[in-house]
């Protein structure tokens, strides 16, 4: 990792500034942010999240700022402290926005809902935003001054926010003015160079933390459990994993399907299964949330992710960090991931629109499961790269230096 300017002083308090994080509501959301807090809390004096979470309506421009001007009077009686993950503090700011709005003006208020929350600056020695205007803009407008600020970027819509010039430009100033930036993976450097070729040497990558602490299970020697587990969208390819589960069970009537997650999908899956004649082989659990999907994970043999687009694909690395052989796209972040042990414990198949390429990769993984798979090296190889101990050292090698290595402790706020 190349050296980035790092902070001084004897205090180790961080903030976290997001638009995402699991909530009752949403518990998905943000699930990478909070393994980010469970890996780095460790070892700090402090660690805050601020969670500025968009209401989004559509309240006509009037009702817009009435809700906005009522928003802010409540917030000036300040947020309350909660707790997360690993004794970490909670700040939970919700924003209404309603009528049209941009990614850029959607960031001003944001900055705006958490300043007035606050009443003051970020009480931190080191701000670490998630995602670009509506984290990273934010959080350098809430900073202490002369608190380094670092960005790192998630989001998969990034083509969406830079096709718009109000918003694209002030993308560029939160590069210029951020002390470290950084992305999770190569989907999202690349086009990020492409847009501010002159901040090239700037942005940086930096992955998702994984937990590898889950209970050896048997090794999996039948593909006969399947699961899913995200947004029940289009863009994860659900209905052609659906497609393809179909032609499988009609060749092995043992098999079951399990999907984990909501959407807008989820009735026309359970309308097109039924439609297949698999309806009682497929089930539509719904959400879970972080920890209970990681507990699942060892309930199932297979991991299908037929995603047509990852930045990173933290659901992966957690399958196999379970010992859950996966069957996934090659959709961009996850053949950055799993570079060099590509067969150890996936199959890899592309994103085409033909639900036969998903039957063939399962096909394939089933002829090598268990002899042709070594979990041993994939876990190894993984949690060297993306363990919570590995990630969150280097996040506190960023943060403070090379003296902060030791990740060890807890951290309160």
């Amino acid at each position: 990792m190349p050296g980035v300017v790092t902070t001084g002083g004897s205090r180790r308090d961080v903030a976290v500034v997001t638009p995402w994080y699991p909530t009752r509501l949403a518990r998905f959301s943000g699930a990478f942010v909070r393994a980010m807090v469970d890996a780095t809390a460790p070892g700090l004096d402090s660690m805050t999240v601020y969670h500025c979470d968009g209401w989004m309506s559509k309240a006509r421009p009037e009702e817009d700022q009435a809700a906005r001007e009522a928003q802010l009077s409540l917030l000036r009686r300040g947020v309350p402290l909660g707790r997360t993950v690993a004794s970490a503090g909670l700040r939970y700011v919700p924003v209404p926005i309603g009528g049209p709005w941009t990614f850029a003006s959607a960031a001003r208020r944001f900055a705006e809902a958490l300043r007035t929350a606050l009443g003051g600056p970020i009480p931190a020695s080191v701000v670490h935003a998630h995602v670009g205007l509506r984290g990273g803009y934010v959080a350098l407008e809430c900073a202490e001054p002369g608190a380094p600020v670092f960005v790192t970027e998630h989001a998969t819509y990034l083509a969406k926010l830079l096709a718009n010039d109000e918003s694209r430009d002030m993308y560029d100033e939160v590069i210029d003015r951020a002390t470290g930036f950084f992305a999770v993976g190569e989907p999202i450097r690349a086009p990020l160079i492409e847009a501010f070729p002159h901040h090239k040497d700037k942005i940086q990558l930096i992955p998702n933390p994984i937990q590898f602490d889950a209970p050896p299970r048997s090794p999996v020697t039948k593909l006969q459990r399947w699961m899913f587990i995200g947004n029940l969208i289009e863009r994860k390819g659900v209905m052609l994993l659906l497609d393809a589960f179909a032609k499988c069970y009609a060749e092995d009537s043992s098999l079951r399907l399990t999907f984990i997650g909501e959407g807008v999908l989820e009735e026309p899956l359970r309308k097109r299964a039924a439609e297949l004649g698999v309806g009682h082989a497929v089930t539509l659990h719904g959400p879970l949330t972080p920890d209970e999907t990681l507990r699942a994970m060892a309930s199932y043999d297979l991991l299908v992710h037929p995603s047509r687009y990852e930045t990173f694909g933290m659901t992966i690395i957690e399958a196999i960090a379970a010992g859950t052989p996966v069957l996934v796209t090659r959709c961009g972040g996850p053949q950055e991931t799993l570079a060099g042990i590509e067969s150890a414990a996936s199959e890899f198949i592309d994103v085409t629109d033909s639900p036969d390429d998903i039957v063939a990769g399962y096909r394939r993984l089933r002829e090598r499961t268990p002899g042709g798979l070594d979990f041993g090296l994939a876990q190894r190889t993984l949690a060297a790269r993306y363990g919570y101990d590995a990630v969150g050292a280097l996040h506190h090698r960023i943060w403070f230096g090379n003296g902060a290595d030791a990740v060890d402790g807890g951290a309160g706020s």
